[in-house]
């Protein structure tokens, strides 16, 4: 079993792994979009990226499916009636987060 020292660091990897094949911005955007919001869904998601870049529906599901199974930064709670997904930055990762997207 890790510690939580060894889980952060290597979360703050991954997320620096992630955020290096970032050629326009649009991860950096979504991470800081949790930081600000913490919880949001898809489409809402979708619906902030799209005033900024051209990225498609399937784009956003894919990042944001990626950020949750991979790095492993966000929960994923399902709607009982099967609408959108909520998606919450963890609370111990919304610092690492932070301070990750204010030095790279």
């Amino acid at each position: 079993m890790r510690s939580p020292y060894e889980l952060k660091s290597e979360i703050e990897a991954r997320l620096k792994g992630y955020l290096s094949r970032d050629r326009d911005g649009i991860r950096r955007e979504l991470l800081s979009l949790f930081v600000r919001v913490k919880s949001l869904t898809i489409p809402q998601i979708y619906m902030k990226l799209q005033e900024q870049f051209s990225i498609s529906y399937h784009s956003v599901a894919s990042m944001v499916g990626i950020i949750a199974s991979r790095i492993g930064i966000l929960h994923v709670r399902r709607n009982a009636d099967g609408t959108n997904t909520v998606y919450e930055l963890k609370d111990q990762y919304v610092d690492v987060v932070a301070n990750i997207l204010g030095t790279t």
